[in-house]
């Protein structure tokens, strides 16, 4: 996150004495990555946030795989991923790598009677369905749909509902999540020709400070092990803290696609970046406007990467029986492309009303068995005109 931000109350100085009002130090924690070398931040303590007070147990999040090399188109429907009353629970992981843990969501509760820390991964949520907050250390962040939620590996946190239809689209990233370095200059702040600003990020709003010392579950995530910690004092008794790493919002809705003369290639609208894949978001926007132009991407090859599509809204001009929720994914080593008819009717078109998210993977992705749960068996032989097959299934 290379934008500078602070909140609460901070000593002039780092790493020198911060005495409270009534006496006894703050404490200091470095929050930061690869090392001593990536964005961090400084955040001051009621307590010390090392009093662990029980380590009660333990569970294996490991995905389990059905399709380790996959050659074949898929389609998954994930609004049949079933509602669950835990946010973790909940949590169904469908495409996985070395790199990156794709799954979807549909929690009905706020999780009220624990914290969560992945200490695993950088974790992206997209919020499909559902309106709330999300409360950290370093302070709260409401979300509504469209959004999505960057959440830096290591940070504490909880999700509140204000409702209990709730669908989100999850990536756990083992790489920092990056805004696209295309359109930073630098210095790191975003240049002119992004399509979209600092301005746009929804930062943390509220530091709530709590001084309580009892019994708090911490579940962490840690080489993909939930383990259950009890400590001693509330995780949120930060009374401030100020640098580049916490967690940030940014709603698809304020991206401004980039259009141009001719069908412009998906690099344009790519929204976050780690060195192992690529995030894009798929937003209404103007078609391009030669005389003689086919807005409907053109055939291509992904040689070195797999493309997963999460269809959010709208009408996706390139894909024929889609409907919202769908997950669909193209792997590398064959070309895709724009289902029969699309390439035709897209001709003379002013605009698409699509919303839809879009990871690049640059190592392959492995199915899981809930994801062939969710696999409609049939979307590889969509583009056969005289097969006429429908993928959506009602």
């Amino acid at each position: 996150m290379p934008i500078y931000h602070k909140m609460g109350n901070i000593p002039p100085k780092r790493h020198t004495i911060f005495e409270k009002p009534e006496g006894g130090l703050y404490y200091e924690q470095l929050f930061g990555t690869i090392g001593f070398d990536g964005m961090s931040s400084l955040m001051y303590h009621l307590r010390r946030p090392t009093m662990i007070r029980e380590v009660a147990g333990s569970r294996d999040l490991s995905p389990k795989i059905a399709v380790e090399k996959n050659i074949k188109p898929r389609l998954m429907k994930g609004f049949q991923v079933p509602p669950q009353a835990d946010f973790l629970d909940s949590r169904t992981s469908l495409l996985v790598n070395k790199d990156i843990h794709i799954g979807l969501a549909a929690p009905e509760t706020s999780m009220d009677s624990y914290f969560y820390k992945n200490a695993d991964a950088d974790e992206l949520l997209f919020i499909h369905r559902g309106t709330g907050q999300l409360r950290t250390m370093l302070g709260n962040i409401p979300f509504e749909y469209g959004d999505y939620l960057v959440i830096p590996r290591g940070m504490i946190y909880q999700i509140e509902f204000d409702t209990s239809d709730n669908r989100i689209l999850y990536a756990e990233s083992f790489h920092p999540i990056y805004t696209p370095k295309r359109y930073r200059n630098w210095f790191g702040q975003l240049s002119e020709h992004a399509p979209f600003s600092e301005r746009d990020y929804i930062l943390p709003d509220v530091l709530e400070t709590f001084d309580e010392e009892g019994e708090f579950l911490i579940k962490v995530k840690k080489q993909g092990v939930l383990h259950d910690l009890v400590y001693a004092s509330h995780p949120f008794d930060v009374v401030g803290w100020d640098g580049f790493n916490y967690p940030y919002g940014f709603s698809i809705h304020n991206f401004e696609p980039i259009t141009g003369l001719i069908h412009q290639p998906p690099p344009v609208h790519q929204t976050f970046e780690t060195k192992a894949f690529v995030v894009c978001s798929f937003c209404p926007r103007l078609y391009d406007y030669h005389p003689k132009a086919i807005p409907a991407p053109y055939h291509h090859s992904n040689i070195d990467s797999d493309e997963m599509l999460y269809y959010v809204d709208g009408d996706f001009m390139s894909r024929n029986n889609i409907d919202r929720g769908h997950i669909t994914l193209h792997p590398g080593g064959i070309p895709h492309g724009p289902h029969p008819g699309a390439y035709e009717r897209s001709i003379g078109q002013k605009k698409t009303e699509e919303l839809a998210v879009m990871i690049d993977t640059f190592a392959p992705l492995m199915l899981t068995e809930a994801a062939m749960e969710l696999d409609d068996g049939k979307y590889y032989r969509s583009w056969l005109e005289d097969e006429h097959i429908s993928t959506i299934g009602h």
